[in-house]
This record gives structure tokens, C-alpha cells and sequence, in this order.
């Protein structure tokens, strides 16, 4: 039997464990009862960014973006439906550069938007441009 996985709860950054055969079960946050998984992305800001990005055991993949980004605006509803698709394998977050600019000048974020997949904390890809949801899946289920 594996060890459980340690999954942040999008809802009140809780670190949960979580064993890896009930993932697929809609496993629920043990502090605040919500669900671990909700097919949609995750909103991230300086706050949170970190405990998210160190304490899952699960990939992060994160949508770097800003509101008056033509592209990223177009690719917000394919970003939603890989959330869908890649939930709860990978779990998926929004960055607002504009918000947390400090973030996006730590990660070396030069063209919006731009997808970064991490694993224990660490950048293990990036992808700049806009995706439909099909090439988000397919680049995430590659590097993953």
C-alpha cells in the first residue's frame, strides 16, 4: 500500500492526506468539508501561491494571466474544461500577474499566458501561448 498524498484543499489551504486509491472518490477536506476537487481552476495569489505549489503531492499546473489579456481571456474556458478533464491527478490554478507581481517576476514570466507545470515546488514545464483544452490535456498528461 502506497503512502497517502498530501493535497492542499482549494477552499481553505488545509493540507490533507489523502490515499492515492481515493482520489477518484470526491475525497473531502477533513477541516472544512468541502470537496478536495471541483473541475475547476483554483485562483491562486501571493498568499496561498506557495502552499500550493510545495505541499501537493500532485502536479500544479498554473495559468499565468492578466484581465486585459485578449489571449488569456479567450483561454480561460478551455483552461476550465482541462481542469475537468485532469482533475484529480493534476491540479489546476489561475495567477493573476497583475495581482501578484512579484510572483510573475520570480518565475521569470515574460509573455501572458504562459502555463507552468510544477511538482514539489519546482517548475518541471512551461508553455507560453494560447491552448484549446484538448492541447492544455494532452501538454499536461505529457509532461506529467
Amino acid at each position: 500500500m502506497s503512502d497517502p498524498l498530501h493535497i492542499v484543499c482549494p477552499h481553505c489551504n488545509a493540507v490533507n492526506r489523502v490515499p492515492d486509491s481515493k482520489l477518484n472518490e470526491h475525497p473531502a477536506c477533513g477541516k472544512c468539508r468541502q470537496p478536495m476537487f471541483t473541475a475547476h481552476p483554483l485562483t491562486l495569489d501571493s498568499g496561498n501561491f506557495n502552499q500550493h505549489l510545495t505541499r501537493n503531492d500532485i502536479p500544479v499546473l498554473v495559468d499565468f494571466w492578466a484581465p486585459w489579456c485578449g489571449p488569456c481571456r479567450m483561454m480561460a474556458p478551455a483552461f476550465e474544461q482541462a481542469a475537468a478533464r485532469l482533475e484529480p491527478h493534476v491540479r489546476l490554478a489561475k495567477l493573476n500577474t497583475e495581482e501578484a507581481q512579484e510572483l510573475a517576476a520570480r518565475y521569470h514570466i515574460r509573455s501572458i499566458p504562459t502555463l507552468a507545470l510544477f511538482r514539489n515546488g519546482r517548475e518541471v514545464a512551461r508553455q507560453a501561448g494560447a491552448m484549446d483544452a484538448a492541447g492544455i490535456v494532452q501538454w499536461a498528461r505529457l509532461h506529467t
